[in-house]
């Protein structure tokens, strides 16, 4: 019987048994709605207020800078429409790069159909943007940048401190998508200079439906969602308590040992990388080998089929992916891996391997011991393959 290795983090991550425990008096017997004035609400609102206040800690940030959202994509789409349509007397022109994540992209195409133009960065080789880029992209008319802090194909950390100087040297607003980042490598809100950054739960051990976003206090931004008062009257709902509850406790343990947990995992993910480029010819790694995510390995094999490999490998007990799970439907090969300058061919037989805290030096030496077989399989039944 195959063992199962999970190795898909990137897409989300278990929560952890502290999360659930945090959870659930909320699920349970603190039911109670954290608008009301009754007794009974007071646990509620307590535990949206703990949350924001342990969200805020991690960033370096204030409470009353953090903004409760259902998931990071609502937090990116929010940013980016709420402080495009709020300065949109200043100018009409956004940069972005070309490899965000598609709840930026389509935001960003959203925003293009109702009159707003667009400057999408190149990146390197390895995934990066050039702050040069930036600062000749700027224009009068420019009123916001958003880039993505690491990418969450091919795990390359961007130079955000010194993207966004460029931007607050023009008085420009600043967003970063920090979903994959948030959990696996320090991020401080300060340091960064950022005006609005982006986060996710389930990234980090907590729970799926449940995200925030950081405003920096008097950034100019619409409000996102009309209805009750939550969220100081700028994004309107009943609050998810349970969820809060549970991103509250995840980032804090995510943040707490930070340090410890990369450093395990950057070795098994060392260790994954050197072992599939020693026994699997003609592979490559996508993205940067310095500037990494912690638990990134993304791979290239020529003359196969990225859709194959995950079928197979699941087949074995192996969880992957061969990109971004909100596009793993598409038969098209990544935005992001083209960006790269990789070819259409190429870019098809792309692997996603992310690491968690979850795994072991076990499950990288299964992974080493499966994969060259099934690589080779699959080439020998390519026509693309030398000699078939």
């Amino acid at each position: 019987m195959n063992r199962f290795v999970y190795l898909d983090n990137s897409a989300t991550t278990p929560v952890k048994p502290q999360v659930l425990d945090a959870m659930l008096p909320y699920l349970k017997e603190e039911y109670g709605n954290p608008s009301s004035i009754y007794k009974k609400a007071a646990a509620s609102a307590t535990a949206v207020s703990q949350a924001r206040a342990q969200v805020a800690k991690a960033l370096g940030a204030e409470p009353s800078e953090i903004f409760f959202t259902a998931c990071g994509t609502e937090a990116d789409n929010w940013a980016i429409k709420g402080a495009a349509f709020a300065n949109q007397k200043k100018g009409m022109h956004i940069i972005s790069s070309q490899i965000e994540h598609h709840a930026v992209l389509h935001s960003l195409e959203y925003l293009e159909k109702q009159g707003f133009s667009v400057t999408y960065l190149p990146v390197d080789k390895e995934g990066k943007v050039s702050p040069e880029d930036l600062q000749n992209a700027i224009t009068e008319e420019t009123i916001l940048v958003t880039i993505m802090m690491a990418n969450n194909e091919i795990g390359t950390i961007e130079p955000i401190a010194e993207l966004a100087r460029i931007a607050k040297e023009k008085n420009i607003l600043f967003h970063t998508d920090a979903v994959q980042a948030v959990g696996s490598v320090p991020v401080d809100v300060k340091e960064l200079g950022v005006d609005m950054l982006s986060l996710s739960a389930h990234k980090f051990g907590g729970p799926k439906g449940v995200g925030a976003l950081y405003i920096k206090k008097g950034t100019k931004i619409d409000t996102f969602m009309h209805g009750g008062a939550q969220e100081r009257s700028r994004r309107a709902g009943t609050e998810n308590v349970a969820g809060l509850a549970g991103l509250g406790e995840a980032i804090s343990l995510a943040t707490g040992n930070l340090s410890e947990k990369a450093t395990r995992i950057e070795a098994l993910r060392n260790k994954l990388i050197e072992g599939v480029l020693a026994r699997i010819p003609d592979s490559h790694v996508n993205g940067s080998l310095t500037d990494r995510l912690p638990g990134n390995a993304n791979f290239c094999f020529r003359y196969i089929e990225g859709e194959a490999l995950l079928l197979r490998l699941d087949a074995k007990g192996v969880a992957a992916s061969s990109g971004s799970a909100c596009t793993s439907g598409s038969l098209d090969p990544s935005h992001v891996l083209l960006a790269l300058g990789l070819p259409h061919e190429i870019a098809h037989g792309s692997l996603r391997l992310s690491i968690g805290e979850q795994n072991t030096e076990e499950d990288i030496d299964y992974v080493l011991e499966i994969l060259p077989g099934i690589v080779q399989t699959l080439r020998m039944m390519s026509p693309l393959y030398p000699g078939n």
